[in-house]
């Protein structure tokens, strides 16, 4: 059995094989002992792991294991899973939308960290409770499927009402800007939920684009565990992605980028 891990901030993922496919598996942090307590089971074993959270869960483990750097390991495991889709990109950029947002440019087989933004998935999760109360991503994300953002967002196009305006009328002007003060009791949880992903994902989408330009390649591949089972962030941040110019690739298994990284070394 060869295994890797990426122990994140957040979320805990795992890709694993015994010469047959990759599986993936994945547990919230809080479960990081009974991740241990699993590979210490396996009676044969090579584990690499990598992380914010690996140098704990390396703590745990009774058999030695190697450890690379993240951003190495996810560099990695984007290029497998591209590969495993039939892409082979030379250049592009690689954002990663975990707890928060780290954006790096792959060229000639090599990866920079150009930046990043605080705004993610852990934005995502506290900005909804405080506005909903709901703390569940699964019910955040089928909430916010049914909501609207055409009362809370502020479009270009409301600016220059009667006016062609010089940029496009559909680009946001700005996140939560309408006049709010007379309806935010009338406001419904699907349509705070769907402005919050909206928020998130063209700030997203806004910081990678101008990223690309750095990177000098406007194929930008997003990964990571808030697009998880959330078509609704997909959408936005496919449309803003093109509406500015650049390509979205979405690899099957992104979020598992990391842990294929380090599975990757392993083989």
């Amino acid at each position: 059995m060869k295994v890797g891990i990426d122990a994140g901030g957040t979320l805990i993922k795992v890709a694993y094989t015994d010469g047959g496919p990759i599986h993936f598996a994945k547990h919230p942090i809080a479960e990081i002992g009974l991740v241990a307590e699993w590979i210490n089971g396996l009676s044969a074993s090579e584990v690499c792991v990598t992380g914010g959270k690996s140098g704990v869960l390396a703590s745990l483990l009774e058999k030695s294991v190697q450890e690379m750097v993240e951003f190495e390991a996810t560099h990695l495991g984007v290029q497998v899973l591209l590969e495993r889709m039939g892409l082979h990109e030379e250049a592009y950029l690689v954002t990663n939308v975990g707890t928060g947002t780290s954006i790096h440019c792959v060229q000639d087989n090599t990866q920079e960290r150009l930046g990043g933004t605080g705004i993610g998935g852990g934005t995502l999760i506290g900005l909804s409770h405080l506005l909903t109360g709901i703390t569940s991503f699964d019910e955040i994300v089928e909430h916010a499927k049914r909501g609207s953002r055409e009362r809370i967002d502020l479009k270009v196009k409301h600016i220059y009402e009667g006016k062609e305006p010089p940029i496009s009328g559909e680009l946001t002007a700005s996140n939560f800007g309408q006049d709010l003060f007379s309806i935010s009791h009338e406001l419904s949880k699907e349509e705070l939920l769907a402005t919050v992903i909206g928020l998130v994902g063209e700030t997203v989408s806004t910081v990678s684009v101008h990223a690309a330009r750095q990177c000098r390649s406007s194929t930008i591949v997003y990964i990571g565990s808030s697009f998880s089972d959330n078509p609704l962030l997909k959408e936005v941040v496919t449309s803003y992605t093109i509406l500015r110019g650049s390509t979205p690739l979405f690899p099957d298994n992104g979020e598992y980028s990391g842990a294929v990284g380090a599975l990757s070394v392993l083989e």
